[in-house]
């Protein structure tokens, strides 16, 4: 587990580097329209807590990852290694999370005013705080067993009762203590995921009909409505692209169990596709959440 593989740290280098840079580039032009008094959107406090999950996951795993594949092996300490599956649990959790609660949002704000959701209009900005606040409580108190079962490699003498993930140690759980924290992991997983798919199916529902009606008003009328369809398909793609690099990073997740040694190319994989969403997301959602960027830009 200790040897070295160059090409694997250039590419999670890189990764972490672009998606620390662009996480950084959409929280500066927050902060920008923030000081500027742009009035802040309904979405944003939700971006914005997604980008600090983001960043976290880049963080806490890309760092000693790309360490690790530069043949850096017993760098961590015990807490560091607690610290590290700890977080990266919490902060994936919250992505999540943040991207759930971002596309129900949406689906709210652009229902049509006969719609039985646009009476939640007026109340989507007071139930977005309390939502991420549980978010974050609820993945914070899943994932506290890691704490217990995490450790470092130094001088551990029967390896059999770990399993390595190349820098860090986890104490082998039975299988039902590991069906049990599965279920609590994927019960709240199946929740957002499929608040999800109901959110992107009326968000595509109601763009349908939006398109087939602006077909018959003058064009002028319809580019008013056009920051908000683009706002709304920037959603689109980012759920997209969370559902099927989360799915990937499930599947690998469900994998391990069944290995009774874990081959450092499934770690490898298994953190690349965890830290794909939040290096990519940052570049779909810039354009469309922040007005501080024209400010960034120019």
């Amino acid at each position: 587990m200790a040897s070295t593989n160059p090409t694997m740290g250039i590419f999670f280098l890189s990764q972490t580097v672009l998606g620390l840079l662009g996480n950084s580039a959409l929280l500066c032009c927050f902060i920008i329209a923030d000081l500027t008094g742009i009035k802040e959107k309904t979405t944003d406090p939700i971006v914005k807590h997604l980008t600090w999950a983001n960043i976290m996951v880049l963080l806490v795993k890309g760092i000693p990852q790309t360490m690790a594949a530069f043949g850096q092996t017993y760098f961590l300490s015990d807490i560091s290694c607690k610290l590290i599956f700890y977080f990266h649990r919490v902060a994936r959790g919250v992505s999540l999370g943040s991207t759930c609660l971002l596309s129900v949002i949406q689906a709210i704000t652009i229902s049509p005013s006969n719609s039985i959701w646009a009476q939640l209009k007026a109340s989507a900005s007071r139930i977005i705080g309390p939502s991420l606040g549980l978010c974050w409580a609820l993945y914070l108190l899943v994932n506290s067993f890691l704490i217990m079962t995490v450790t470092d490699m130094r001088e551990k003498g029967n390896l059999t009762e770990f399993r390595q993930f190349v820098y860090c140690l986890a104490v082998r759980a039975s299988k039902q203590s590991y069906t049990v924290y599965l279920f609590l992991l994927s019960s709240s997983d199946v929740v957002c995921l499929g608040l999800m798919l109901w959110a992107s199916g009326s968000m595509v529902f109601i763009l349908s009909q939006h398109k087939q009606r602006v077909q018959h008003i003058h064009r002028f009328l319809s580019h008013k409505l056009l920051p908000e369809t683009k706002a709304t398909q920037s959603v689109l793609t980012l759920v997209s692209t969370f559902v099927v690099l989360y799915g990937a990073s499930v599947i690998l997740i469900l994998y391990f169990p069944s290995q009774d040694k874990t081959d450092t190319w499934l770690v490898n994989a298994s953190v690349a596709m965890s830290a794909c969403f939040p290096a990519l997301c940052p570049f779909v959602l810039i354009r469309h959440y922040t007005r501080g960027f024209q400010l960034c830009s120019t």
